[in-house]
């Protein structure tokens, strides 16, 4: 019988077939040889392109690596739900299509968890320690800013950047937050960690590297409307 992963790695993908074979040969690079089993999921979101095959293209042989096919675009969040949830894995990370915080900062996640006994640990952009090498443009940043004030505000004091994807679970973690995950756009990054925090899990934020990807998919006017919507719902939906 296979051994159980210990990590888990899931990259939800949505018309993705140019920047995700060198997404996952670099994931694949960090994890091959390591002296413990692992994983590696690409959750589809519907893509309409060739992301399903060029995934399964630059899967290596000998590694536990699989798609998991949506029929139809569900948003980001309905991708990682499923992926997370689909998991075998100890941890379980989710991390974008674009690499911008690149997979090598797995390591210190995971250990900033084991360190402060913590349920989840989410990359951030905004610690002192935080390395931003490609910054997004000004207002991009200046938007950011103030949607993280409204969400600690309202659903998250004390955490400064909900938005970064890349987080790792538990599996206690990931398996009592994600069946009740209700939100499927960008707002399920606060949904997820309000439930998380709201079942009794501890959260670390560590500081990352960050690297921007300039095909952003976040509609800086529609999205941050409708995000700030979501999250007085998150509250209301949530108590």
């Amino acid at each position: 019988m296979p051994k159980r992963p210990y990590i888990s790695v899931i990259v939800p993908a949505y018309n993705e077939e140019e920047r995700l074979p060198q997404t996952l040969s670099e994931i694949q690079d960090l994890l091959e040889g390591r002296d413990f089993p692992w994983e590696l999921l690409v959750a589809d979101d519907g893509s309409r392109d060739r992301t399903v095959d060029v995934s399964r293209e630059a899967f290596r042989e000998g590694n536990d690596c699989r798609v998991l096919v949506a029929e139809r675009n569900g948003g980001k969040g309905s991708a990682i739900r499923r992926g997370m949830l689909e998991a075998k894995g100890r941890y379980r990370l989710f991390t974008d299509a674009d690499n911008s915080t690149p997979i090598e900062e797995l390591p210190r996640l995971i250990r900033a968890m084991k360190r402060g006994g913590a349920d989840v640990a989410i990359g951030s952009r905004a610690l002192p320690a935080s390395r931003i090498e490609v910054h997004q443009p000004v207002y991009r940043e200046m938007m950011g800013r103030v949607f993280n004030l409204i969400v600690q505000m309202f659903a998250l004091p004390g955490l400064r950047d909900t938005q970064c994807g890349f987080k790792v679970f538990t599996a206690r973690a990931a398996e009592a937050v994600f069946p009740r995950q209700e939100f499927d756009g960008f707002s399920f990054d606060v949904e997820i960690l309000y439930l998380a925090r709201r079942l009794g899990f501890r959260i670390v934020e560590v500081p990352v590297r960050w690297i921007n990807s300039p095909a952003s998919r976040v509609s800086p006017i529609r999205d941050s409307v409708g995000m700030f919507l979501d999250v007085l719902k998150i509250r209301r939906m949530h108590r």
